[in-house]
C-alpha cells in the first residue's frame, strides 16, 4: 500500500510540478472508491484485476475532470478543484453506503483505508502491478526529468509531451487504483511521501531526479503506512484498534502536511477577483423589498410543501385537522416527527447562510464557507467529544464543547490564513485540511466508543435532521435573531470592509475589532447548527452568492435575502432526501454537498477567467 500510494503521489507531483498534487487532492481515490461502491451495490463480486480496472476508470475520469477545470491555474487552485470534486464524490459514495448498507457493509471500514481486511492474495497481486510500474518508470524516468523543465523545453529536446504525460498519468492512476482496490483509500500517503522525499533532497541531491524521487517516495510511503498502523495500535491497544481504519491516522498526518504546504503557495487571486460580490439585477437594486418579500413567500411555500411530502404524503386538510386536534393517530405521528425537522432545517439554512455572508464579507473571500473551512467540522468534533468521552448529552454541554472546538479551529484557520493578508484560495485549502482532520477525529471517536455504529458517524458527518425536536428550535431561534440583529447593526461597516484594507481605515472603521466580533458571531451560528443537525457544507457558500447575483453586495439587503435562500436550500434538500428514496432518507448535508460542489467549481472557473 505504501509503495503504491507513495509512487503514485511522486508521479503526480512530477507531472504537474505541483507539491500539493496527490491521489487525494486530485480526486483519484474518491473516484476509484465511488466506482467500486457502485459496482458493489449491483451485487457483482470483482476479482483484483476487474476491481482494479473499475477503480482505474473511476480515478482516471475524476483526475481528468480536475485537470480540465484547473488547466493553467496556480497549484492551489488545482488542489481546490480536486478537493471539492472529492467532497462531491464522497457525498455520492456515502449515499450508496447508507441506502445499500447490506450490500456495502464490508466497504465502510474499507472506505477509510483498512489494513485489517487484506489477504495475502491481494498483496501478491498488488505487488505484480507495483513491480510492472516500477520497471516502466525506471526505463522511462529520464523523460520525466526532461518534462520537469517545462513543456516547451521538453518539446525542443524531442520529447512528445502529450504522449508521455498521458503515459505517466495512466501509470500513476493505475498505482492508486490498485491500492484502493486492495485496502480502500488510505488518505494522504501520496501527498506526504513525496513531500518528505523533497525535504530530504535538500541534503541528498540525487533525490531530486525523477527515478530516485519515485523510488524514495515508495520507501517513505511504506514507513508512513506501517508507522501509522503501529501508532494506532500503540495509542488504542487491544481489539479496539482493529476496528479503526489505518486511513484515519494517515488522514490526520496528511491534513497537517496539506496545511503546512498550503502556507507557502500563493493562489493568484487578487481583490478584484471577488466578482460575485459585484453582481446584482436591476430589480434587485430598485426593488430589494419586493425580492425579499417574494423570497419569504417562496420559503413559506417550501416549508408547507416539506411538511406534506415524505415517506407518507399528506394533504393540507390533514394539517388543518392536526391543528384542530381531530387528526387520525397516524397523521399525528407523522406530523409530530416531520414539523420539527422542517423548522430546524429552515433555521439551520438561515444560520449557515448568515455565517457565510459574514465570513465572505469580513475576509473578502468568495470561496469561504463554514463547512469547507472546517468550522462546522470543528464544532462537530467538540460535540462528539462531549457525547462519547464525557458521556454528556445535555444541550448546554454540547454547545460549550462544540463552541470551544469551533473557536480553536477558527483561531487556527484565521491565524494561518491571515498571515500576509487573507489569500483566498490558501485559506480554503487550509480549511480543507482542518476539515479533513476534524472528520477523521470525529469518526475515530465514534468508532472507538461504539465500533458497531459506524452509520452514526456517517449520519452525523452528513448532516441529518432526523430525530430533532421542537425543544431544539429555541436555541437556534435565539442565536439567529441576536446574530442577525448584530450584523444588521454594522451593515455599513461590512460594506466598507469588503472593499479593501485601506478604505475602512480612511473612514475610521476598526477592521480588526469588527472582524473578531463578526467571526465570533459566525462561529456561534455554525456551532448551534452543528450541535443540532450535524455537519452541513456549502450552504454558507451557495446562499450568499445567489443573493449577490440578485441584489448585489449591499449587506442591508444581502443578509436577510441570503438567510431566506439558505433556509429554502436546506428545507428543499431535507424534503427531497425524505421523498425521492422513501422510506429511506438522504441526509440534508449530502444533498447540499451534491448541489454545492458543482457551484463551487463553477465559481472557481469564473474567478480564474476574471483574474
Amino acid at each position: 500500500m505504501g509503495v503504491a500510494l507513495g509512487g503514485a503521489g511522486a508521479l503526480m507531483q512530477l507531472l504537474t510540478r505541483n507539491a500539493l498534487a496527490s491521489p487525494d487532492t486530485l480526486a483519484v481515490n474518491a473516484g476509484a472508491y465511488l466506482s467500486l461502491t457502485v459496482v458493489a451495490v449491483s451485487g457483482v463480486t470483482l476479482s483484483f484485476v476487474s476491481g482494479t480496472a473499475v477503480a482505474f476508470i473511476g480515478g482516471l475520469i475524476a483526475a481528468g475532470v480536475v485537470v480540465a477545470l484547473s488547466r493553467g491555474s496556480s497549484p492551489v487552485r488545482l488542489v481546490l478543484a480536486g478537493s471539492v470534486i472529492a467532497m462531491g464524490l464522497s457525498a455520492l459514495t456515502t449515499v450508496f453506503l447508507l441506502f445499500y448498507s447490506f450490500e456495502t457493509q464490508s466497504l465502510v471500514a474499507w472506505g477509510s483505508g483498512s489494513l485489517g481486511q487484506i489477504g495475502m492474495g491481494g498483496v501478491l497481486q498488488l505487488a505484480v502491478v507495483v513491480g510492472a510500474v516500477l520497471v516502466a518508470v525506471f526505463l522511462t524516468g529520464h523523460k520525466l526529468d526532461v518534462m520537469h523543465l517545462g513543456d516547451d523545453a521538453a518539446s525542443s529536446l524531442g520529447v512528445n509531451v502529450a504522449v508521455w504525460r498521458t503515459t505517466f498519468v495512466v501509470l500513476s492512476v493505475l498505482l492508486a487504483a490498485s491500492a484502493v482496490t486492495v485496502a480502500g483509500p488510505i488518505a494522504f500517503v501520496g501527498l506526504c511521501a513525496p513531500a518528505l522525499t523533497r525535504i530530504a533532497a535538500r541534503w541528498v541531491a540525487e533525490l531530486s531526479h525523477a527515478r530516485s524521487m519515485f523510488l524514495m517516495s515508495m520507501v517513505v510511503g511504506v514507513i508512513l503506512v506501517v508507522g501509522s498502523d503501529v501508532i494506532l495500535r500503540a495509542v488504542i491497544p487491544g481489539s479496539d484498534s482493529v476496528s479503526i481504519p489505518t486511513g484515519i491516522v494517515t488522514s490526520i498526518i496528511g491534513a497537517i502536511f496539506l496545511i503546512v504546504l498550503a502556507q507557502g503557495v500563493k493562489s493568484g487571486f487578487d481583490s478584484d477577483s471577488l466578482v460575485t460580490m459585484k453582481n446584482g439585477t436591476k430589480l434587485g437594486f430598485d426593488r430589494p423589498r419586493v425580492i425579499i418579500g417574494a423570497s419569504a413567500i417562496v420559503l413559506a411555500l417550501c416549508v408547507g410543501g416539506a411538511i406534506l411530502v415524505g415517506d407518507t404524503v399528506l394533504f393540507t386538510g390533514d394539517v388543518v385537522n392536526y391543528l384542530n386536534n381531530i387528526a387520525p393517530p397516524q397523521v399525528e405521528i407523522v406530523l409530530e416527527s416531520r414539523i420539527p425537522r422542517v423548522f430546524v432545517a429552515c433555521l439551520a439554512g438561515a444560520c449557515l447562510a448568515l455565517a457565510g455572508v459574514v465570513l465572505q464579507g469580513t475576509t473578502r473571500n468568495p470561496l469561504a464557507d463554514p463547512g469547507v473551512l472546517g468550522v462546522s467540522g470543528g464544532a462537530g468534533l467538540g460535540a462528539v467529544f462531549a457525547l462519547t468521552v464525557l458521556h454528556k448529552s445535555d444541550f448546554a454541554t454540547l454547545i460549550v464543547w462544540a463552541g470551544l472546538s469551533a473557536l480553536v479551529v477558527g483561531l487556527l484557520l484565521f491565524g494561518l490564513a491571515g498571515r500576509g493578508g487573507f489569500d483566498q484560495a490558501r485559506m480554503v485549502v487550509t480549511g480543507i485540511g482542518i476539515a479533513t482532520a476534524t472528520q477523521a477525529l470525529t469518526t475515530c471517536l465514534i468508532v472507538v466508543s461504539d465500533p458497531w455504529n459506524r452509520t452514526m458517524a456517517m449520519t452525523w458527518l452528513s448532516g441529518s435532521t432526523s430525530g430533532v425536536t421542537l425543544a431544539q428550535v429555541l436555541p437556534m431561534v435565539v442565536c439567529l435573531v441576536l446574530g442577525s440583529a448584530a450584523c444588521m447593526y454594522v451593515v455599513r461597516d461590512l460594506d466598507v470592509i469588503q472593499i479593501d484594507d485601506s478604505t475602512p481605515r480612511i473612514l475610521g472603521v476598526n477592521v480588526v475589532q469588527h472582524r473578531v466580533i463578526l467571526i465570533l458571531i459566525a462561529l456561534i451560528l455554525v456551532t448551534v447548527t452543528t450541535v443540532t443537525i450535524g455537519v452541513i457544507a456549502f450552504v454558507g457558500l451557495v446562499a450568499p452568492h445567489v443573493a449577490r447575483l440578485i441584489v448585489g453586495a449591499r449587506h442591508a439587503v444581502l443578509l436577510p435575502l441570503a438567510s431566506l435562500i439558505g433556509a429554502v436550500l436546506v428545507v428543499c434538500a431535507d424534503a427531497l432526501g425524505r421523498t425521492i428514496v422513501a422510506p429511506g432518507q438522504i441526509p440534508a448535508g449530502l444533498a447540499t454537498a451534491i448541489i454545492g460542489c458543482p457551484y463551487f467549481l463553477w465559481l472557481l472557473v469564473r474567478m480564474r477567467k476574471e483574474s
